[in-house]
């Protein structure tokens, strides 16, 4: 049986290797994206090319309705829902918090926490078997930066990967005896174009090699713990927070 999962910004990073990895085990892929749809494109183009299904679905996972929609259109399309990758999130330019105004605050916490919320939430109405459900796996994706606070870079990135760290431990919880696992993973420092968002392209690199596998790590090898926490393989993991920070 074909198994679908929809992968919050999956157009990029983590999000498009998960599809990548997903497609070579024959996964349908809803593959989320906030504008740009050439990128959710080139990654349905991968998962097709590696063996799976995938279609883009637009959405900003801060906009309730647009969430609702999505997880409508990967249902109607493949039939089924079976997982989440709670993936999307934002950073924004270092800097300390006393510099951060109100509006990058507000985007940052609508965004990583609030879309992460809501994206669970509706994952947990469609796959609860109390509510008709068949069960599934939500993987939230959340970072190594919730443990160490990132100050003087992006303690609101930091703190709303918190949030998402107490998301996986309350919600797995809840939902264990629903039929739904809850994991998350805390990316280190991983090579993807997060970085020049933020305004440091080279912070990977150069941080990386001060880490105990003296590297960056990428974002294939995050995808390899994702889709572990998918499958079968990890029945009987939930409420599990795993570092893959190469030692950070």
């Amino acid at each position: 049986m074909t198994r679908t999962v929809l992968i919050t910004g999956g157009s990029r990073g983590i999000g498009r290797a998960t599809a990548r990895l997903l497609g070579t085990r024959g996964w349908s892929v809803g593959v989320n994206y906030a504008q740009n749809l050439a990128a959710a494109q080139e990654t349905v183009v991968e998962v097709e090319r590696a063996g799976g299904c995938a279609l883009p679905v637009a959405g900003d996972v801060a906009n309730e309705a647009d969430v609702i929609a999505m997880f409508d259109t990967v249902e109607q399309t493949f039939g089924r829902l079976d997982a989440l990758v709670n993936n999307a999130g934002i950073v924004a330019p270092s800097m300390p918090l006393a510099d951060m105004d109100l509006a990058r605050l507000t985007r940052m916490f609508d965004v990583n926490v609030l879309g992460a919320y809501l994206c669970a939430r509706e994952a947990a109405r469609r796959m609860s078997t109390d509510r008709g459900g068949a069960g599934g796996v939500i993987v939230n994706v959340s970072s190594a930066a919730a443990r160490l606070g990132s100050p003087n870079e992006y303690v609101d990135y930091a703190g709303s990967k918190g949030a998402v760290d107490t998301l996986t431990l309350g919600l797995a919880k809840e939902l264990g005896p629903r039929g739904v696992r809850v994991n998350a993973v805390r990316p280190g420092l991983i090579d993807t174009e997060i970085h020049a968002s933020g305004g440091k392209p080279e912070r990977a690199a150069q941080l990386g090699a001060t880490t105990p596998l003296g590297r960056p790590g990428r974002a294939d090898e995050v995808a390899e713990t994702i889709v572990w926490l998918l499958s079968e393989a990890a029945s009987y993991v939930t409420g599990a927070l795993i570092d893959v920070s190469g030692g950070r």
